[in-house]
């Protein structure tokens, strides 16, 4: 029997708790075990239902490239507590096994404390942070992009270039910017490094019940005062999105901002790469042929064989800013400079070549 085969008993008494009857949880000073069990049930990593860890129910297994973020034998064979090598998968993860108790309360998740990424920088020094890092740190980086198109005329149509995809709930990739490369960062551009919190709003799990993974607003809006609303909360108050409006938070600023890069990519696409390009959150792989030219994809447009497939350099760059961009929804607090920086240098890229009113943006 496999290592991570073995450990299958314990994984059935974790869920039998799971399934259990549980009353409403209390304080998190105050929490029992059945409390906490029902926290995790309705947060993400408890949810048997999710595609998370139902995609590859078909295939009976989920492969060792995916196994270690969505399977709970994938996770431990990553650690190494099944006595395999740590930092590596060596077998298919079980279907249905979410990421529950034994994940991250192994002894050796708690002694983790450094995690690799995408880009092979090793950050250390993570504590408690560190077994979310290793599954919300992106699956590429600026030196993949940089892999794939250098050497090639930027607004070419190459067709040996595809969309490549970060990856969803990239929280670790952007709170590090810089340091990590997680967005794509343009050749001559200083990138924000690691957004530095207050020490008592620093980590993951400072900002996050652990279980639920709901944000524990209530510190938030007392350390910033005069609003009651933390999406009203901003610390910069250029006008980054060039609308003439700073009354809003800072991820009005992002999202704008964002907004613009979508115009952008798409006169690009069309004027420059030739073909009409949209974007379909939620539905991989992302980026497909715009047939209509409406902007937006329906659902018959939604399909892979329609994938978008006239990707010229510069137009990938953008298009993974883009995405970054949107596969974290809490850019504008993990680290809003960061992403703010990746869209409005996306956009002064395109309009190198198109047609584009810029006058207005201000980077930070």
């Amino acid at each position: 029997m496999s290592p991570v085969r073995a450990l299958l008993p314990r994984l059935a008494a974790i869920a039998l708790l799971a399934a259990t009857p549980v009353p409403a949880p209390v304080s998190a000073q105050e929490m029992t075990l059945a409390e906490i069990t029902e926290a995790w049930l309705i947060g993400p990593h408890g949810d048997y239902r999710s595609p998370s860890f139902t995609h590859w129910n078909e295939e009976g297994e989920v492969p060792p490239a995916c196994a270690a973020c969505h399977s709970e034998t994938g996770m431990l064979d990553w650690l190494g507590a099944d006595d395999t090598p740590a930092l590596s998968v060596e077998h298919p993860g079980t279907i249905n096994t979410v990421i529950g108790c034994a994940s991250c309360h192994v002894s050796e998740a708690e002694a983790l404390d450094a995690v690799p990424f995408p880009s092979g920088v090793v950050v250390s020094g993570l504590g408690g942070s560190a077994t979310c890092s290793m599954c919300h740190a992106g699956r590429a980086s600026t030196d993949g992009v940089m892999e794939v198109t250098g050497g090639l005329d930027p607004d070419t149509v190459a067709p040996d270039l595809g969309f490549i995809n970060v990856h969803y709930g990239i929280a670790a990739a952007v709170m590090h910017g810089s340091e990590v490369r997680g967005g794509f960062q343009y050749a001559g551009a200083d990138y924000a490094g690691r957004f530095a919190h207050v020490p008592s709003a620093d980590s993951c799990i400072d900002c996050h019940e652990p279980h639920t993974t709901q944000v524990a607003e209530d510190g938030c809006i007392a350390c910033h005062q005069g609003v009651n609303d933390i999406t009203a909360i901003r610390t910069r108050h250029g006008d980054f999105d060039g609308d003439g409006n700073t009354s809003g938070g800072i991820r009005d600023e992002i999202e704008g901002l964002h907004a613009i890069l979508y115009a952008a990519i798409r006169t690009y696409a069309t004027e420059v790469a030739g073909t009409p390009v949209a974007y379909a959150l939620g539905r991989f792989p992302y980026f497909f042929t715009d047939l209509d030219g409406s902007g937006a994809i329906e659902e018959a447009e939604a399909a892979f064989p329609n994938r978008y497939a006239s990707w010229t350099p510069r137009l990938l760059m953008a298009a993974y800013n883009y995405q970054v961009v949107a596969q974290d929804a809490g850019a504008w607090v993990h680290n809003p400079t960061y992403a703010l920086q990746l869209l409005h240098d996306s956009v002064m890229d395109l309009a190198e070549v198109i047609d584009l009113d810029t006058g207005g943006l201000q980077r930070p």
